[in-house]
């Protein structure tokens, strides 16, 4: 049987690591990789509290507005905007040759500062 309150406490400590490798590597210009780990990290603490609400182990999807429905989550839309924007960098992180368009250094700030946002509101709700 899953201890979902340890895995809740290892998906809110992997997430926080996460978001703070996310935030060197987008400084270092490392933009693709950081902001696969801005998605990592969300992904994480969204499952996190679909541990919470479901009683179990995260369904091992990497949609974040999917998980969000499964945490039963009440977004505002800028957030909801921002978890569906950073979908892609969950799809470039894992295929390269996803022709997603790339970013600039600026733009991958302030996808970090959109995202810090929410993460904050999602950690602050476990």
């Amino acid at each position: 049987m899953i201890d979902v309150k340890k895995q809740i406490v290892y998906l809110k400590e992997g997430a926080s690591e996460d978001f703070e490798v996310a935030r060197e590597l987008i400084f270092n210009k490392r933009l693709r990789h950081g902001l696969f780990f801005v998605h990592l990290a969300l992904e994480k603490i969204i499952k996190a509290h679909v541990c919470k609400n479901i009683n179990d182990i995260a369904p091992r999807i990497h949609n974040l507005i999917r998980l969000s429905e499964v945490a039963s989550l009440k977004l505002e839309q800028n957030f909801i905007d921002i978890l569906a924007e950073l979908n892609a960098f969950n799809i470039e992180g894992r295929y390269p040759d996803s022709n997603i368009i790339p970013v600039s250094q600026n733009e991958a700030i302030d996808y970090l500062k959109r995202s810090e946002e929410v993460y904050i509101w999602l950690m602050k709700q476990l």
